[in-house]
């Protein structure tokens, strides 16, 4: 598939599904569909598509794939009613971003489009993102790219008295040197990230409630995550998950450090957790469900006794989730959930995000983005994926 063709497919499936249309205007919606992420909103019907740019009407002429003769300035929604050809269609479906809109802005728009059913457009836009295609995978590529940066920042930079900020400061500058675009999209309201977690000593053990994994404790209770002031002593674990967005694409790893050489027992969980992973990474095909992946990780983690460490979060708390994917968005279907019914494909780019927490608190993290692939999958991320022993 060509990215010319996303707007075709998108009219198939409105066709098939039955809505009168879809009015598109979260910026990475219209990113996909139309190669701009300037104001806009995007009106797609069963036979035709407009692109209404409310702002930066010259960038979006540069930066568009779609046909030129597609875009009009109209920064109104009243007046993209008028001329939306959807007059005849009323009490008919009508797909909007209704997970990701404002009150306010729906209001705007259900009155504009009055006696129109409204109904959630995003679980049939995220479907169609799932795969990808060669040029997003390459895009995908550069980003990880970028992560590798990250990565020989931290082997350079790493020592003891840094602190946590520090170290996450000469990572994000080597992730902005190899690309990386400053921000990282997450399809929720209220959340707003341009740093990844990074966490070290105790702080690995403290997880905030902000995502599903070693989060940091941040630099005060305003944003509850990623790097703090802390010193870093020599015999810390480190923990490093900051990603990277490279022209429009993100890519996401986890790796754990050690400031000196790792104990025994750290050594070992992490090299189990490692065997967890290579487990799993072959065995995730086409025709799989997300759940299906999750079962064949824990079933490993009990067949070395890990079973009570194994994504524990401590005091008997655990999470089910085991990747997802990633594109244009940081976190996208599907989700690797111990519930997740839905079905992987070839072409597929997820995440296996996977840690372990013992019962003094030591925790141990990896992840890699998985690209599934008939003949065998690829592993994206290009860091080494050892424990990683830095002396100073």
């Amino acid at each position: 598939m060509r990215r010319q063709e996303r707007i075709r497919i998108l009219q198939k499936n409105l066709k098939e599904t039955g809505f009168s249309g879809a009015l598109l205007f979260y910026s990475r919606d219209i990113y996909y569909y139309t190669g701009t992420a300037q104001p806009a909103c995007l009106l797609v019907l069963p036979d035709d598509y407009t692109l209404f740019v409310r702002g930066g009407y010259d960038f979006a002429l540069q930066d568009i794939f779609i046909h030129r003769e597609r875009l009009r300035q109209e920064r109104r929604i009243e007046n993209i009613a008028k001329v939306s050809g959807l007059s005849g269609a009323a009490g008919k479906p009508l797909g909007t971003e209704l997970d990701i809109l404002t009150v306010e802005q729906f209001e705007g728009i259900r009155k504009a489009f009055p006696g129109f059913d409204f109904v959630n457009i995003t679980p049939l836009l995220l479907e169609q993102r799932k795969r990808k295609e060669p040029e997003e995978i390459e895009r995908i590529r550069k980003s990880c790219e970028a992560l590798h940066a990250g990565h020989g920042a931290i082997l350079d930079n790493l020592r003891e008295g840094i602190t946590e900020l520090e170290l996450s400061a000469v990572v994000e500058n080597a992730h902005r040197l190899a690309g990386h675009e400053g921000i990282f999209f997450i399809r929720q309201p209220d959340f707003y990230m341009s740093r990844g977690p990074i966490a070290s000593g105790p702080n690995i053990a403290r997880f905030s409630g902000v995502v599903y994994t070693v989060t940091g404790v941040g630099l005060s209770p305003s944003v509850p995550a990623g790097p703090s002031m802390r010193k870093i002593a020599k015999g810390d674990m480190i923990v490093v998950d900051i990603p990277t967005h490279v022209r429009g694409y993100h890519a996401d790893q986890s790796r754990t450090y050690c400031l000196g050489k790792a104990s025994g027992k750290m050594r070992s969980l992490y090299e189990d957790l490692k065997q967890i992973a290579d487990h799993v990474i072959p065995q995730m095909k086409a025709g799989m469900k997300g759940g299906d992946i999750c079962r064949i990780a824990f079933e490993k983690a009990s067949s070395l006794n890990r079973a009570g460490e194994f994504q524990s979060f401590g005091s008997g708390r655990y999470s089910r989730l085991v990747g997802h994917g990633v594109g244009i968005e940081l976190n996208e279907p599907p989700i690797l959930s111990a519930n997740d019914t839905s079905v992987l494909d070839n072409d597929y780019v997820v995440t296996l995000e996977l840690h372990m927490m013992d019962e003094q608190g030591g925790v141990v993290k990896l992840e890699d983005m998985i690209h599934i692939r008939e003949g065998g999958n690829a592993i994206l991320t290009r860091s080494p994926r050892a424990l990683s022993e830095i002396e100073r």
